[in-house]
């Protein structure tokens, strides 16, 4: 079964950076596209940065320059560093994946920065 597990979170003053993994099992990293997306309080969720099954990487323009997306498929983890964090970057980050067949989430991980 597909399973995503975030690690990384904690808190951070603006301008700290943090480092999110994503722990994938399953045939995720071979038929997936995946991304991390974010929460905040009172928002919707929306995308962070994302890498497509052929590689192709977006980042929302509110963390262009400040977050870069990897993945490591060996070790079938995602993740995604996070730098000059800033407080409007607090949320709950989730790790998606979008397969063929079926979307899958992980249980989110909080990141609080505090100015």
């Amino acid at each position: 079964q597909a399973q995503l597990v975030e690690s990384g979170g904690g808190s951070v003053q603006a301008g700290g950076s943090l480092k999110l993994s994503c722990a994938a099992s399953g045939y995720i990293f071979t038929s997936c596209g995946m991304g991390w997306y974010r929460q905040a309080p009172g928002k919707e969720r929306e995308l962070v940065s994302s890498i497509s099954r052929d590689g192709i990487i977006r980042y929302a323009d509110s963390v262009k320059g400040r977050f870069t997306i990897s993945q490591d498929n060996a070790k079938m983890t995602l993740y995604v560093q996070m730098n000059s964090l800033k407080t409007e970057d607090t949320a709950v980050y989730y790790c998606a994946a979008e397969c063929p067949r079926a979307s899958y989430w992980g249980q989110g991980t909080q990141v609080t920065v505090s100015s």
